[in-house]
């Protein structure tokens, strides 16, 4: 069997003036996913340090996972340290570690994202709260909604009387006459 190094074991504070991007990440987040991090940070705190490579050369630390949080400790936060582990590879093992990183994160299933939505709203959570919290729009949470039953996910739901209104502005006189 292998043996399997612990690096998140030995995590340190280190001043974001030594902390760079690497150049060869593809991994690109969208505004919605980045304020969805921003928001977990200031919820939940760093939770996972930033993944290093340290060059001793240079005394900086390159970033093989985890640049997205770095942007967020610089920009929003504006933190003088971040959590970093270092791993010890070459270029081409870093570059490696990045994608299975990137890959590893796999993505959430629709099914098993409506069950959530929908436990969330029967805890008394609102669409506009589940929206915050979960980064999503609001579409996204009545679709997710519709994938566990119509008659749950919509019980709570208040409607807009407009048929009503109609109604009784166009057909007024109609109703009047009839009875």
């Amino acid at each position: 069997m292998k043996k399997i190094d612990f690096p998140v074991l030995n995590v340190q504070m280190i001043s974001t003036s030594k902390v760079i991007a690497n150049d060869y990440n593809p991994n690109k987040v969208a505004y919605p996913e980045m304020k969805l991090l921003k928001h977990s940070i200031e919820q939940d705190g760093y939770t996972q340090p930033i993944v290093t490579y340290y060059d001793k050369k240079k005394d900086i630390y390159v970033i093989v996972d985890g640049f997205h949080r770095y942007r967020c400790a610089k920009e929003y936060f504006h933190l003088e340290e971040i959590p970093v582990v270092v791993i010890k590879k070459d270029i081409k093992n870093r570059m490696a570690s990045t994608i299975r990183h990137n890959r590893a994160r796999g993505t959430h299933q629709i099914k098993d994202m409506s069950i959530i939505v929908k436990d969330l709203a029967e805890f008394g959570w609102s669409d506009e709260k589940i929206c915050n919290e979960l980064g999503m729009e609001l579409d996204e949470v009545i679709r997710l909604k519709q994938v566990t039953g119509l008659k749950e996910a919509f019980q709570n739901h208040e409607f807009s009387k407009s048929w009503d209104e109609f109604e009784k502005r166009y057909y007024s006189d109609q109703i009047k006459n009839n009875d």
